[in-house]
């Protein structure tokens, strides 16, 4: 525990409690209690999970459910602390997204499901902590447009954003010449290309680094995590597509190189472990003790990059095709691969064919540019409506 004097902590909304991210974010908030005060959570379907979370976070009195019969039976167990309301369906997420009492809304929901809490955060003068990537690859020009409008603070939550954020720091954007983002390589980085066309999705999620949820796993097996990445950059930190790159790095221990218009680099080093980009996030400018242990500089440790092959990873270089086209292309993108990836994940396609269905439902789309983010989200179903039908094909 920090033994700095005590001031009244950040009072933090968690949406996607349960999961890997919120795991790591309730690490960080418990060692930092004087600091940190969770106020709201919520998940899909983990109600047990949320009560017994609740129970050890006495000023959480608001829990959201995102599905409705999850939401029907955390009210009738008996499991959450007297006093607690739950929330139901996106409208409950929203709800605690838009808590009173809330200083920051960290959003670590998977999908787009996210996006709707995340904007109205923003519209409720809400800093937001972002590590649903996919909402600035739908939405980053609306995203973006209102976090201005009202004046809040967004703060990356993956690695390799918060990393590029510490070190550009307070230097213009027109003083980076690009920011390279970091890739591990994911699950199959040293399988023969041969036997890609037969791995299976239990190998798909044995990463060699990182402890992740299942379809993020896949992602960075197929290395769309880093195109989704890429395209996310872009909009945080206001850069053209052709300043943002990625290269192999197998040690997950620098999260990205920042080149400036002098020719300087600067990266940044820590383990691979989320509560250091979340601590950040959370507590910056304030630097307090970490979570888990720092990195040895005393130790051996191997700091090698290299290039990511196109062949091994095609979605890479479709994601940089997205958003290169701009527009609605980087929405379809995404929705596209949630689908192949659940289409993956429960073996009615073989792992090539995700990059391939991605492939071909960004050719049968229009990607012009959205007037409004209701435009974003029906070309979003519509790719999703499409990526779907060519499964059978695939």
């Amino acid at each position: 525990m920090s033994t700095e004097p005590s001031s009244a902590p950040l009072r933090v909304v968690l949406l996607g409690a349960t999961g890997s991210i919120g795991e790591s974010s309730l690490r960080v908030i418990e060692t930092h209690r004087e600091h940190l005060q969770l106020v709201g959570i919520a998940a899909r379907t983990s109600h047990a999970e949320l009560a017994a979370i609740a129970r050890r976070h006495p000023a959480v009195k608001n829990v959201a459910l995102f599905d409705e019969a999850a939401a029907q039976s955390a009210r009738t167990s008996g499991d959450l602390p007297s006093g607690v309301t739950v929330h139901a369906g996106l409208e409950g997420l929203t709800a605690l997204a838009t808590l009173p009492e809330a200083d920051v809304v960290l959003c670590a929901v998977v999908g787009v499901t996210g996006l709707k809490p995340a904007l109205a955060a923003i519209d409720a003068g809400k800093d937001l902590a972002l590590a649903s990537k996919e909402i600035l690859v739908m939405a980053g020009k609306f995203v973006m447009a209102s976090a201005r409008e009202k004046n809040v603070s967004l703060r990356p939550v993956d690695s390799e954003h918060n990393a590029v954020q510490q070190c550009i720091a307070n230097h213009p954007t027109r003083d980076v010449a690009r920011v390279i983002l970091t890739a591990s390589g994911g699950a199959f980085r040293d399988r023969p290309l041969a036997e890609l066309a037969h791995v299976t999705p239990a190998e798909a999620q044995q990463h060699p680094n990182w402890d992740m949820g299942p379809k993020i796993t896949v992602d960075s097996a197929t290395m769309a995590n880093k195109g989704l990445e890429l395209i996310e950059a872009r909009w945080l930190f206001d850069l053209q597509p052709d300043q943002c790159q990625a290269l192999l790095h197998r040690g997950s221990l620098a999260h990205c190189i920042v080149e400036f218009t002098d020719g300087a680099m600067l990266t940044h080093l820590c383990p691979p472990s989320m509560t250091f980009p979340i601590q950040h996030a959370l507590l910056a400018p304030r630097r307090l003790p970490p979570v888990d242990p720092a990195l040895d500089p005393h130790e051996p440790f191997s700091l090698d990059f290299a290039p990511l092959e196109p062949a091994r990873f095609p979605m890479l270089e479709l994601a940089r095709s997205a958003m290169r086209t701009g527009g609605t292309a980087p929405a379809a993108y995404n929705a596209a691969n949630e689908v192949a990836v659940a289409a993956f994940l429960a073996e009615q396609i073989p792992f090539l064919s995700i990059a391939r269905l991605v492939e071909q439902t960004l050719a049968l789309l229009d990607h012009g540019e959205a007037a409004d983010l209701d435009t974003v989200i029906a070309r979003d179903k519509e790719a999703r409506r499409v990526a779907t039908s060519l499964i059978r094909d695939n």
